[in-house]
């Protein structure tokens, strides 16, 4: 599908091709691409359900009978989908879209699992309501590139609203009408500032379920017969005017070749839990330390970078040098350099509050610097580059030019089920086989949504 009007807005045009799909239309690298987010996320949810955000979240919901991913207690739709997406989001450990820093699974999977459960839905029209939330939202990150952080919104607690409305939609069978409904009225819900890159707190966390249980409420108000602007993202006062006024945006990315080419599979999975575009960044430092470079006698470390991420990864310089806190660090370049020169890694276990106090890892973070390259191809692909440069001299240097998990560099299945497993363990339980059981169940669209019942208790 390509962009033609017909007289159509942008949402009812979206909502005639979602709306049209069958899970068949899928092709087959989509499913297993959704399969695969799927697991992380599950995985990702258990890790977290100790957590004192998870239990704030949980202390704050509504009774009802939707599962909590990793708890016996049940909540409702709502609840279900906000707390599933804070847990899963918790770590930023979730995954990422080149060419605009969006988060799919921590929205699409927790308001495709409610709205299963509320609605009764096969697995084959969840993991078509995942697919087509999940395109949508990657597209819109592609027609408003670095728009929507630079106003000082988060694209994914933004965007995510819409694309998990069309994806619930398209799960539901609604109509073209509820459904360009639905994405008018979730344009009155979208929400998510930046304000917690000063402090590191919890905000950020909140956002993926935030959309989810918003887009839940958009949907059953459409469908009740609640009407929302038809314009809601060209209008003068729409999504692109309001979330990235700063640009021009590019609404055929919306459209070109819509159903034929999926950027969804093209979708990053996380080897480390922090901010995307720092991955890559700790992967040059990984390299350096294997090398065996001494870390004694270093006059600086320089890095150089795209100037599209330095107002959240990189400034103010000095407290991303020493952040206040563990989740404050998972959004320091200097801070994820300094663990992969000083550690050679960076887990779950390296994000604490005994890292950020630790002198080894901030002795080498406030050497840490940035210069901007012209060049840098961001948002179209997260790349890294660490330079050490000695008091005799000498210089050691590491570039890297994609993001390890990403499109150039996929994780493989192996890799992604380990890392489901390791954070399975990591949040105390010992139910990983049951629990990937489960998840290949609805990934490969058998059954129907009692297996979510799997996932409570974790």
């Amino acid at each position: 599908m390509n962009e033609k009007h017909d007289g159509q807005t942008i949402s009812q045009q979206l909502s005639k091709w979602a709306v049209s799909l069958v899970h068949e239309d899928l092709p087959q690298a989509t499913v297993e691409k959704i399969r695969d987010i799927l697991v992380d996320i599950v995985g990702l949810c258990i890790a977290a359900r100790h957590e004192d955000y998870v239990a704030a979240t949980k202390a704050a919901a509504e009774t009802g009978d939707h599962v909590i991913i990793g708890h016996p207690e049940r909540v409702s739709s709502s609840s279900a989908a906000l707390i599933n997406g804070t847990a899963a989001h918790g770590e930023d450990f979730d995954d990422t879209f080149e060419g605009g820093p969006v988060h799919s699974g921590v929205v699409m999977v927790p308001a495709l699992l409610a709205a299963s459960q509320t609605h009764g839905l096969t697995n084959d029209r969840v993991v078509l309501g995942m697919a087509v939330g999940a395109e949508v939202l990657c597209r819109l990150a592609l027609t408003l590139p670095k728009g929507v952080h630079r106003a000082g919104f988060h694209p994914t607690a933004v965007l995510g609203t819409f694309g998990a409305t069309i994806g619930i939609c398209s799960a539901c069978r609604a109509s073209e009408e509820v459904t360009a409904n639905a994405l008018g009225i979730a344009g009155s819900m979208a929400s998510g500032i930046i304000e917690y890159l000063g402090d590191g707190s919890w905000t950020k966390r909140m956002h993926p379920g935030w959309a989810a249980q918003s887009a839940l409420r958009a949907c059953a108000m459409a469908q009740a017969g609640f009407v929302g602007p038809k314009a809601v993202f060209e209008g003068t006062h729409g999504v692109f005017n309001t979330f990235a006024p700063s640009i021009d945006p590019r609404p055929e990315q919306l459209f070109k070749d819509l159903g034929a080419h999926w950027v969804t599979e093209t979708i990053a999975l996380k080897p480390y839990p922090c901010g995307s575009m720092i991955q890559p960044y700790i992967d040059c430092a990984i390299q350096l330390k294997q090398r065996g470079v001494s870390l004694d006698g270093i006059e600086s470390v320089v890095c150089k970078t795209a100037e599209g991420i330095v107002h959240r990864l990189w400034e103010p310089l000095e407290l991303k040098r020493q952040p206040p806190n563990a989740y404050a660090a998972k959004f320091s370049t200097p801070f994820g350099v300094a663990l992969g020169l000083v550690r050679g890694q960076a887990g779950l276990n390296d994000y604490t509050e005994e890292a950020v106090s630790d002198n080894d890892l901030l002795r080498i973070a406030n050497l840490v610097d940035f210069e901007i390259d012209p060049d840098d191809p961001y948002p179209d692909v997260f790349t890294g580059h660490v330079r050490l440069v000695y008091a005799n001299g000498r210089v050691e240097e590491a570039e890297q030019g994609f993001v390890r998990g990403g499109m150039d560099n996929p994780l493989s299945r192996q890799d992604i089920d380990a890392k489901f497993r390791a954070n399975v363990t990591f949040g105390g339980s010992d139910n990983a086989d049951r629990l990937l059981e489960a998840c290949e169940q609805i990934g490969y669209c058998k059954g129907d949504y009692k297996q979510i019942d799997v996932f409570a208790g974790g």
